[in-house]
């Protein structure tokens, strides 16, 4: 196994990098590494029902979509990413997160810190959450990674990836809340993440034998940029990859109470309803139409979903949809 030191924080580029990783080099590597601001979320996810998306456009705080399971995440400069890839022959053991997240424990525990493993790929102190973990099979490769809350900002994180208000359904892998917590207050002696994440590494590096220390070359930062710049700082992969969806939103027209439906494929406004059209209604129906074949995550950013508004006073509830 190789451990490769990775300076990097662009979040788009350290996802990428882990992709390019798993399919292009064939020895077992351990990393850690830590993002600027971002929220992550699992590939079978839906973007829009997983992150805050208002709170965090605002902010700019990307949404990253991940080539591996599990739930939304959010990643700063206070939290680690602990990465393992190796390459396993039996397929029925690639995929162990109690095997994966041991050296964590045990390193804690020298710290003085118990924490335990919880639910399926979870680490908790005191029952809160301070990692979450997924994984991601590819051919006869395997990548397990997790994060490593050690002093995130937990109030961004809980506003970043709270879940949307709207009624979405859908099929997706959702993501079960948890309370979350920090290890920086559970110390015996304080000290700040980049000692943290030193005293880690030296200690992942004796637990797994590792004997080379290794940095990407210019090459692979060159193909590694590509693939973050071609696909995952897109917006055709982080939405477009959502499964099938569905807004409802009540509202109120001139015909009354009612219920608008936005069907939603690979990202697009595929089709809008209403749960019944009285004569009044058409006029409504056919101005929303005009948003079919627009992004949904984009109507934020719509012009004119805002003079629709205008024209249409009794519509405000679609705000909501933004």
């Amino acid at each position: 196994m190789i451990f490769i030191r990775r300076p990097e924080t662009d979040p788009w580029f350290n996802i990428a990098a882990e992709e390019y990783l798993l399919k292009h080099r064939t020895e077992d590597i351990a990393m850690l590494w830590q993002c600027d601001p971002a929220v992550i979320i699992g590939k079978h996810q839906n973007a829009m029902a997983e992150a805050n998306l208002n709170w965090t456009g605002k902010r700019n705080i990307p949404v990253i979509r991940r080539i591996t399971g599990g739930g939304t995440v959010y990643h700063d400069s206070g939290n680690i990413n602990y990465t393992v890839i190796r390459t396993v022959e039996q397929r029925e053991k690639m995929i162990d997160f109690r095997q994966f997240t041991r050296p964590v424990i045990d390193f804690l525990s020298e710290l003085g810190i118990i924490s335990t493993f919880e639910g399926k790929n979870n680490l908790v102190i005191e029952g809160k959450k301070i990692s979450g973990n997924s994984a991601h099979v590819h051919k006869n490769r395997v990548i397990h990674h997790g994060t490593i809350l050690f002093d995130s900002n937990l109030e961004i994180l809980n506003e970043s990836i709270r879940p949307t208000n709207l009624h979405i359904e859908d099929k997706s892998v959702q993501s079960i809340r948890a309370t979350v917590t920090n290890i920086r207050p559970f110390l015996v002696e304080d000290m700040n993440t980049k000692e943290f994440k030193s005293l880690l590494e030296k200690y992942l590096i004796n637990h797994h034998n590792i004997n080379s220390i290794d940095s990407l070359t210019f090459e692979a930062n060159k193909a590694i940029s590509r693939l973050a710049e071609e696909k995952y700082r897109g917006t055709e992969w982080t939405f477009g990859y959502s499964p099938v969806y569905s807004v409802y939103l009540p509202i109120k027209t001139e015909g009354g109470q009612n219920e608008l439906k936005v069907k939603v494929v690979r990202g697009i406004i595929n089709e809008i309803t209403l749960d019944f059209e009285g004569e009044s209604d058409r006029q409504i129906m056919t101005a929303l139409q005009k948003l079919k074949g627009r992004p949904h995550h984009g109507l934020h950013r719509d012009d004119y979903f805002r003079t629709l508004k205008e024209q249409f006073p009794g519509l405000k509830e679609l705000q909501r949809l933004l």
